[in-house]
């Protein structure tokens, strides 16, 4: 192959993207896939440890949520870390955190053990999903990247749907336990693609070293992605430095605190949903498997929503396309707080949440980006996120709280699904953003 006179990121964002672009973007949806599982494997197994433990409502809650805590930390120093050091080595060892986690987890032999155990684990799938944002975004062309990372996103409910209808059967005949083994295996197994697959971002390459010894380095990631070699490298230009502090000056503080508000309460009613559904199902006198199977169907209604909205951003304003999506969020878990009845009404109300909360998600990353200028739009992004997660983590607990003080399933889902009406409110309240999502 000839020398391409062109700029590393001009050519991946220009020319047709190559099979081995293709095949990147595929890990990370099947890496994002794996971080829903591994999220979610303390909800398919919390009613076992309930009853093998004797943990109440309140101290399961907590359980639920401890790891959503790791991974707001993990979003935000990790995110941080490999916009320095590199996408790989913090991907690698994010990968790590999470097998060694999951397998410790397995073994766990109590409440605080293990609480301390998923608070870990969450840092490396918070680290995780940071770099999985990235890396799509950098080995696809402009014209596929939206739906790039899309796709990866829709990956998160995927992993959930395969990994909980295998963790449904293993309750079965078995326990608990397997569901943490499971994880941990399909964990580590991940971890020779990501290195024999993914090339370092020209980015980064970039900003770590001087043209001169970039461009080695630069066409090594290059030959990876199975595009020519360069002639030349572009420095980095002044205004894409990334000053984080840029955040909170000006306009861009209203934006960054609205922003913060919405994905916090958003996340507040989904992962109620996430965490509580297969607890709930069990205490209506349902076996753990049939519980799996409800959440289960959360997720495909999940991945449809994904899906659906994304199309929708391409033809409908984004702001009040997200703003009805967060309305009827908050109807669908009413809904599914009045129709507690029978397995298969808690399967359909169970879809239909997760439709509605999923597209939510899928909605605030586009408006998170097309919210910052280029310069501010990593940072600005693990910002919402990591510090948003804090009410992923609030949500499992403080639903536990209210349980324990004597409030009905259907008063709690209602008063959970305000967060999305306030998550409403804060993107009504968000002036003059964009009508459709830019490239990220």
């Amino acid at each position: 192959m000839h020398a391409d006179p062109r700029d590393a990121r001009s050519v991946i964002e220009q020319d047709a993207m190559t099979w081995r672009q293709m095949l990147i973007v595929l890990l990370c949806v099947l890496l994002n896939g794996l971080d829903g599982f591994d999220v979610l494997s303390i909800s398919f197994a919390s009613p076992g440890i309930a009853a093998e433990w004797g943990v109440d409502r309140a101290a399961l809650g907590i359980i639920l949520s401890i790891e959503l805590v790791g991974m707001a930390l993990g979003s935000i120093a990790l995110g941080w870390a490999a916009d320095r050091v590199g996408r790989v080595p913090i991907m690698i060892g994010s990968l790590l955190v999470m097998a060694a986690g999951m397998s410790a987890a397995a073994l766990s032999t109590g409440v605080v053990m293990l609480a301390c155990i998923r608070l870990v684990t969450g840092i490396g799938i918070g680290g995780m999903l940071a770099c999985n944002n990235a890396v799509v975004a950098e080995v696809s062309s402009l014209k596929y990247r939206a739906g790039a990372v899309a796709l990866m996103a829709a990956g998160y409910p995927f992993g959930a749907i395969v990994g909980g209808s295998i963790a449904s059967s293993l309750l079965v005949e078995g326990t608990w336990r397997d569901i943490f083994w499971l994880g941990a295996g399909m964990t580590i197994a991940f971890l020779p693609a990501i290195i024999l697959l993914v090339p370092e971002s020209p980015e980064i390459i970039l900003r770590r070293n001087s043209p001169d010894r970039a461009l080695a380095k630069i066409n090594r990631t290059m030959k990876r992605l199975g595009h020519a070699a360069l002639d030349t490298v572009v420095p980095i230009a002044r205004d894409e430095t990334g000053d984080s502090s840029g955040l909170f000056r000006g306009a861009m503080r209203r934006i960054t605190t609205l922003l913060v508000i919405a994905y916090f309460f958003h996340m507040l009613m989904f992962y109620f949903v996430l965490k509580w559904i297969p607890k709930i199902v069990v205490d209506l006198g349902y076996e753990p498997a049939s519980a799996g199977s409800v959440l289960v169907w959360a997720n495909i209604g999940g991945v449809t929503g994904s899906l659906l909205f994304s199309y929708l951003t391409t033809r409908l304003p984004l702001r009040g396309l997200l703003i009805g999506v967060f309305a009827f969020s908050f109807l669908a878990l009413v809904w599914f707080g009045m129709n507690a009845t029978g397995l298969g009404e808690l399967k359909t109300a169970a879809a239909l949440v997760g439709f509605f909360a999923n597209a939510g998600v899928v909605g605030l990353y586009a408006l998170v980006a097309a919210s910052y200028p280029a310069h501010l739009r990593a940072g600005g992004t693990g910002l919402v996120i990591g510090l948003g997660r804090g009410g992923a983590a609030a949500g499992p607990a403080v639903a536990g709280f209210l349980f324990v003080g004597g409030f009905g399933l259907p008063l709690v889902a209602l008063m959970m699904g305000v967060g999305s009406l306030v998550a409403a409110g804060a993107i009504f309240v968000l002036r003059s953003p964009p009508k459709a999502p830019v490239r990220p």
